[in-house]
């Protein structure tokens, strides 16, 4: 049996590390001793249309408590907080450990494979809708609640198969890859579409609509398609299709994360998601004006919210 570390026991860590328990595999939570001490008090409690979970006294490790490595680390924070995170959890990584990111973007995977060596680096992607509410439980949005992982290099490897299986036995879908990096490449278009598209018009899907903002959310997708391209990873004329669809659908309600956290006055993922997209694009960053408006409105949130951090008088 895998020995699985999830970094974090959030919204999404907490919902895949729980249904991983249900099925009866060894799981162990880093957290902070904030959340070690709410998760102690209430145990970790799932509310999900797929099915609830309860883990009474969910395994539980603090950073300076790692005592040996394990064979997969779950790695699911914010981008942003990348740096401290692969501190947290340096002391669990051994000469066989196998590291799943599922992060926005691309950039971890290089200062993933700097930090510990990539050849225990995996591709992976997380598609679910979950939050912590005021109590610390997961809220599972909808039935969405999948994980796609496999090698970079593309080839189906034991060790990758190894932890399919263990997702297997877990109450959530999941799929091993022989092309992750492109299905990595597709998530990012779409997440980029989605929070561009949302964060810049500060509205849901279904009101950008109403007011008339297809063609904008559509001229965005095709400008996050054409980086993805130059990179050698054009999206799928079926992935364009579903995302286009996905923006374009008269009253919905979806928002992205980022947007969230914005009207949260929270730190967002902006250089992650947007300005590094906009790094690999060929040519001038202004040949793609939805996208360079995009980034340039969530550079004056940041800008504003530093502002308004610093005491006064500075």
């Amino acid at each position: 049996m895998l020995r699985f570390l999830i970094v974090g026991a959030g919204a999404l860590g907490g919902y895949f590390g729980a249904r991983l328990l249900e099925a009866g595999e060894d799981v162990s939570f880093l957290v902070r001793a904030r959340r070690a001490q709410q998760l102690r008090q209430t145990g970790l409690v799932v509310r999900s249309p797929c099915g609830d979970a309860e883990i009474a006294q969910p395994p539980l490790v603090l950073s300076e408590q790692i005592a040996s490595p394990f064979d997969v680390v779950i790695v699911s924070c914010k981008a942003y907080d990348l740096g401290p995170t692969m501190e947290s959890f340096a002391a669990a990584v051994g000469p066989r450990t196998l590291i799943l990111p599922v992060l926005n973007g691309m950039r971890h995977l290089d200062e993933l494979g700097r930090r510990f060596g990539g050849e225990r680096v995996l591709g992976g992607l997380c598609m679910i809708s979950a939050v912590l509410d005021d109590a610390g439980r997961v809220l599972h949005l909808n039935e969405l609640h999948s994980i796609v992982l496999g090698e970079l290099a593309g080839a189906r490897s034991s060790r990758v198969d190894a932890i399919g299986e263990a997702f297997g036995r877990a109450r959530f879908q999941h799929q091993v890859s022989e092309d992750i990096l492109q299905a990595m490449w597709e998530k990012w278009v779409f997440i980029a579409s989605l929070a561009g598209i949302t964060c810049l018009m500060r509205a849901s899907v279904g009101d950008i609509v109403q007011a008339g903002g297809k063609a904008i959310a559509a001229a965005l997708v095709d400008e996050c398609a054409a980086i993805a391209a130059h990179n050698g990873h054009a999206p799928s004329a079926s992935a364009l299709a579903r995302n286009k669809a996905a923006l374009a659908s008269a009253g919905s309600a979806m928002t992205a994360s980022m947007l969230k956290d914005m009207e949260r006055g929270q730190r967002i993922e902006a250089d992650q998601i947007i300005s590094d997209l906009l790094r690999r694009a060929p040519g001038d960053a202004d040949a793609f004006p939805v996208l360079r408006a995009v980034q340039t409105h969530l550079l004056a949130y940041e800008a504003r919210r530093a502002r308004e951090a610093r005491p006064a008088g500075n």
